[in-house]
């Protein structure tokens, strides 16, 4: 019966086939068909292509410190330095560390990684098909096109992946208003990697605007909670040393690595001066997007913080894709004014870049220059190492996404004036 059904789909999509590529409602047939794609490019790529050694070592023998009894953050190493991560890593690569005999089984590794690649697909999948906004045949640059996505996850066993796949699984929370439990998830991620704080922004705004000041504390609690928590261990034997080392805001970045600023000389890149003013441009870009493009109310922005159900006029209620677009905006914004993007990064926003470029208006003949965007930013990402090019062009692309949000998301003015009266018509007369 079911197979009877799934065969009557696939007969209606070949039939509509040009529909099936360009209509949103056709995301979940064109998802399933790509995740099942994606399986096996996965495998390929494992059997195939030979795995690279750069961190999963030095995950190992941090995570090993842990488990032979060392609880002071500042004495967790590896070949490549201290343990730069919060407590959560420890955890969950601790598991990593056991299930993979010590870390030693590299293959079994990339086979649970091939897995998280594919939950993470069909949580991003699941956002979009919420969302109702993305062309399907964008999804193919998503999934089977990327070479240095599937190297981020199969090939190098990065955090990065996990940690967003955790977040993506918070967000899919959110759009189920079980915002509790999303805010616990969102916190479990940041304690794999501090990326995830790129989103922080935007989902205070929400939170403010779902529940008010008063009502947003008790979720604002439960992310701080979980991070004591989580680590607690570390705390009681060294807390400075543990604040430190796993949220060092301050880490100096290698320049041989960065990839969206080659064309700075090194010196300028490892300034304090230009850190501070990448910073106060994200709160500048934070503030302007919260009162100009996230705040959809003609009221003060400080009415968020009263209850929702004494605000007049009433906030308009929180919907599938602006609730998306705040938090893929959010981070979007921080990714332009990181001070340093490495490859494994990429993760940061790849799977955002859709919907940040289609969640506006688009006509016919603007669909190449935005798959030619994904094309571009695509190329910057596999260039390697960097070039003056290579990271200019980056910058280029990034700010004209930045351009079509900032216009393309721009509230229409409502017109006052009265339309101007019509003759009544012969129709009208007899009407009368």
């Amino acid at each position: 019966m079911a197979a009877g059904r799934g065969a009557a789909v696939l007969r209606r999509a070949w039939r509509e086939r040009r529909a099936a590529l360009l209509e949103p409602r056709y995301t979940p047939l064109v998802a399933a068909c790509l995740c099942l794609a994606e399986g096996g490019v996965n495998l390929w790529v494992i059997r195939r292509v030979p795995y690279t050694e750069i961190d999963w070592k030095a995950y190992m023998q941090e995570v090993e410190g842990f488990a032979n009894g060392t609880l002071d953050y500042t004495q967790l190493k590896g070949d490549t330095g201290p343990l730069v991560y919060p407590a959560g890593f420890v955890y969950i690569f601790l598991g990593l560390y056991h299930v993979t005999g010590r870390g030693s089984d590299i293959r079994l590794a990339q086979y649970l990684f091939a897995g998280l690649y594919l939950f993470n697909l069909l949580l991003v999948f699941r956002i979009y098909c919420r969302t109702n906004k993305v062309p399907p045949y964008v999804f193919f640059f998503m999934c089977c096109a990327s070479y240095r996505i599937h190297s981020i996850f199969v090939l190098r066993l990065f955090n990065d992946p996990v940690a967003m796949a955790i977040l993506f699984l918070a967000i899919n929370l959110f759009l189920e208003e079980r915002w509790s439990w999303g805010c616990l998830l969102f916190s479990l991620a940041v304690s794999v990697k501090m990326n995830i704080l790129l989103f922080a922004p935007g989902l205070l705004f929400l939170l403010l605007q779902r529940f008010g000041l008063l009502g947003c504390i008790p979720k604002l609690c439960i992310c701080a909670l979980l991070q004591v928590v989580l680590g607690l261990p570390f705390l009681l034997v060294n807390p400075m040393g543990y604040l430190m080392r796993s949220f060092d805001l301050g880490r100096q970045f290698q320049f041989k690595w960065t990839v969206n600023w080659r064309f700075l000389p090194e010196e300028v890149f490892q300034n304090r001066l230009f850190h501070a003013a990448l910073l106060l441009a994200h709160l500048a870009g934070l503030g302007l997007f919260a009162l100009h493009r996230w705040h959809s109310s003609k009221e003060n922005i400080l009415t968020l913080l009263k209850d929702p159900a004494k605000r007049k006029p009433a906030s308009p209620r929180l919907t599938v894709n602006r609730i998306v677009f705040i938090l893929f905006s959010s981070n979007f914004l921080g990714v332009c004014c990181s001070r340093s993007l490495h490859y494994q990064f990429y993760v940061w926003y790849f799977h955002t870049l859709p919907y940040l470029l289609w969640c506006t208006p688009t006509t016919k003949l603007a669909h190449m220059p935005k798959v030619l965007l994904l094309g571009v930013i695509e190329l910057c990402w596999n260039t390697y190492p960097s070039t003056v090019c290579s990271s200019l062009s980056l910058h280029i692309c990034h700010g004209l996404i930045l351009l079509q949000l900032w216009y393309g998301t721009a509230s229409t003015p409502v017109s006052h004036t009265p339309p101007p009266s019509r003759k009544p018509t012969a129709m009208s007369k007899k009407a009368q």
